[in-house]
């Protein structure tokens, strides 16, 4: 059996087992490792005196994977983003943004909803996960809308959509998972996610402000606050601010010339400056703790994942499965943007199944080269390519159409992982409740997946000063 038909009969074992309810992390890794077998087995006709040779080689292969691509520095910025995030919380700033937020927006029809969203926005700024927004405004957020007259269903979906935004808008775990693997400047692609990301957040305002002003009794208006009590609430959320731009600057040096730093030093830095925040607003060893633990758990889920991932992309490179996979895709007839949109609804059918940072480790491998080979190459000039961009560019821009896809899917039944999380933070709610109040959403990310293939210039304006 030729390498190419083991690897797509190992892709396919793989996924049946992820259908069936295996891990991500686990599924990936046994069957890189039953492929590895394989396909060693097979240089040897499949003697029975040479399985343990080939087993032998495929547990030495498989063995590097762990500590050659986990010890790359830009991956230290994980935890670093996601300590942010929860030393954020701690410190207060998620209160001092929703209240921020609340006297400032609240007015306009749907008020609450949208400061909620605008609050997740600023809440993402400082940290990497979804999964830490979605749950610290499940508590914060959903018992004042609920407090108005809110329908709970769409409470919840607001801070399960509002949570996604944390994908995009930098410092953004996932889009650093896509610069590893698919070998670009993490920095760029950080600074890539900012306009995307806010942009999602004024489509999500304007889809909810849309259904006040249609809906009779939604979302009432929040009014009554003075100038003074305005003003008075922007210090306390101020530190957001300084925390994005410390990380900004090390990311991209506003004044010109080199950058002050790396980007995993701008997180280093940023998860400092948090820390004593945090202290200055009095929290103390018990809450650092649960910070740290929680830090530790969503970090080691996230290392486990790429663990395993990464042994099936190991055997993916011997199965040569990534450029017959490319070879395909550029014979087809079809235009490059028709394959483009094709591949993208496939992360969305995708997605109902697996969780975000899975289904981009377990695709990319295969699917990136893909969408390079359709611009042109790697090495492509923006005048001869097909979407209009340089090669590097095309990279980004395609890094954060399918960071944005693994948004959409953050919200989709059934796997929607943003879902469950404020399903569980909230009793009164069930994960069904939370399912059917995401369900507007789905339209706003829609339109905003359409006017990011369709206008390029949003996702790589701000790169391309860098």
């Amino acid at each position: 059996m030729e390498p190419i038909e083991i690897g797509l009969w190992v892709t396919g074992g793989m996924l049946v087992m992820v259908v069936l309810g295996m891990r991500v992390a686990f599924a990936a890794g046994l069957a890189g490792m039953i492929g590895l077998v394989w396909i060693f087995w097979a240089k040897k006709d499949y003697g029975i005196e040479d399985f343990g040779w080939a087993l032998s080689v495929a547990v030495r292969t498989a063995g590097q994977v762990p500590h050659s691509k986990v010890s790359s520095q830009a991956l230290s910025l994980i935890p670093t983003f996601i300590l942010i995030g929860y030393l954020a919380y701690y410190a207060g700033l998620t209160k001092a943004l929703f209240e921020a937020a609340k006297r400032w927006i609240a007015w306009v029809p749907g008020g609450l909803a949208v400061s909620t969203v605008f609050a997740t926005a600023g809440f993402a700024a400082v940290s990497g996960a979804s999964v830490a927004t979605s749950a610290v405004f499940a508590r914060i957020a959903i018992p004042e809308m609920l407090k108005i007259g809110y329908n709970k269903q769409f409470a919840a979906g607001v801070v399960a959509a509002g949570g996604t935004l944390a994908s995009l808008i930098p410092p953004s775990a996932i889009l650093v998972i896509y610069a590893i693997i698919v070998e670009q400047d993490v920095g760029k692609l950080l600074l890539a996610g900012f306009i995307p990301g806010a942009f999602s957040a004024l489509i999500y305002a304007a889809l909810i402000i849309g259904m006040a002003l249609t809906i009779k009794g939604f979302g009432p208006p929040v009014t009554g606050y003075t100038w003074r009590e305005r003003f008075a609430s922007l210090p306390p959320a101020l530190p957001i601010v300084f925390v994005v731009v410390t990380i900004i600057c090390f990311v991209y040096n506003p004044f010109g010339g080199d950058a002050w730093g790396t980007p995993t030093e701008g997180g280093a830095i940023g998860a400092f400056v948090v820390f004593l925040m945090a202290l200055y607003q009095g929290m103390r060893w018990p809450q650092l703790r649960d910070a740290l633990l929680e830090t530790a758990k969503l970090s080691v889920l996230i290392f486990t994942i790429i663990w395993g991932v990464l042994i099936y992309v190991r055997f993916l490179g011997f199965a040569d499965l990534p450029s017959a996979f490319s070879d395909w895709i550029t014979s087809l007839t079809m235009s490059p943007m028709l394959i483009l949109i094709c591949i993208l609804l496939a992360y969305a059918v995708l997605g109902m199944f697996m969780d975000a940072i899975g289904m981009l480790l377990l695709t990319l491998p295969v699917v990136y080269p893909a969408v390079m080979a359709l611009n042109g190459g790697e090495l492509v000039s923006a005048v001869d390519s097909a979407f209009g961009m340089s090669g590097p560019m095309c990279a980004i821009w395609f890094g954060i159409l399918v960071v944005k896809m693994a948004e959409f899917c953050l919200i989709t039944p059934p796997i929607g992982l943003n879902c469950f999380v404020v399903a569980g933070v909230r009793d009164d709610l069930s994960v069904q409740d939370v399912f059917k109040g995401v369900t507007p959403f789905f339209i706003a990310d829609a339109i905003t997946i359409a006017l990011l293939v369709t206008f390029p210039w949003i996702v790589l304006w701000l790169p391309s000063l860098a």
